[in-house]
């Protein structure tokens, strides 16, 4: 895939998204968080990765696929750093109440697909609560795409320090911010931090941070700085490298939602 060369990121105008719909596009709303992200990085980190990753992604949409690429949203459920300087949480109810406003409002502009982008780890389980009742209540198809945990390719993954538990301002992270603003990271004091948690995960079968059987974590169970993983050696080459593989996944997943299709069931009233 490469960038459509005519197709702008600026914001729509109310006919432009009116033929957006005619067309029958989608909604991108990227969603990020404003939190702590350790002593080197930006608490708008996981916002501006995924302004950048749905910016990216709507630039490389099919010409027939056209897209309404909504402001970011740069609050989101962010619990788990609460009390650390710089994190302002939504709370549940106020972050399901928005994603619902937001549902009702690409309804009433005429679309009928709207999608998450978000790159936030705090947000894809309610945002998935979120896509169903959407549906139910508005009737638009919502999905949600957690942008960074898409694929890499094997030789970025091989470079990365501890990619099992680069979790929160480690590698992945603070290479992409070196690609993208390079002047808001600190490498000074990139330093990694709650790793030790490995031995206590070491010989549980069933129980993960993340996964199936996941610990509700506090980001104070784990880190001292803030930081979750290896920072070091972050690098803004791969970064760029990562946000390519990414936003190219990302555009071809919300072409996939976007044309989606349940096959009709047998027997059903026609």
């Amino acid at each position: 895939m490469s960038p459509h060369p005519a197709r702008a990121s600026r914001p729509l105008r109310s006919p432009e998204v009116s033929g957006v719909a005619a067309r029958g596009g989608v909604a991108l709303q990227p969603v990020g968080a404003t939190e702590q992200h350790g002593p080197h990085l930006p608490v708008t980190t996981d916002s501006l990765i995924a302004e950048a990753l749905a910016t990216r992604a709507a630039a490389l949409l099919p010409d027939d696929l056209p897209a309404w690429l909504l402001p970011t949203l740069a609050y989101g459920l962010s619990p788990e750093h609460a009390g650390r300087p710089g994190t302002v949480s939504l709370s549940t109810t106020t972050l399901l109440a928005l994603c619902l406003d937001l549902g009702r409002a690409v309804a009433a502009s005429g679309l009928g697909t709207l999608i998450f982008v978000n790159a936030h780890g705090g947000n894809p389980d309610l945002l998935r609560v979120a896509c169903r009742d959407i549906r139910a209540d508005s009737g638009v198809r919502a999905h949600v795409v957690h942008a960074p945990a898409l694929p890499l390719p094997d030789e970025l993954v091989e470079r990365m320090r501890e990619p099992a538990f680069d979790i929160h301002a480690g590698f992945y992270e603070t290479s992409v911010m070196l690609a993208l603003h390079p002047e808001t990271v600190d490498l000074a004091a990139a330093q990694p931090d709650g790793l030790a948690v490995r031995s206590a995960l070491r010989g549980l079968e069933q129980v993960s941070l993340f996964g199936g059987v996941s610990l509700p974590w506090f980001t104070d169970d784990l880190s001292v700085s803030g930081t979750i993983g290896d920072p070091t050696g972050a690098d803004a080459s791969w970064g760029e490298a990562a946000l390519a593989a990414h936003s190219t996944a990302l555009a071809r997943a919300v072409e996939e939602l976007a044309r989606f299709e349940y096959p009709p069931l047998r027997g059903a009233p026609a």
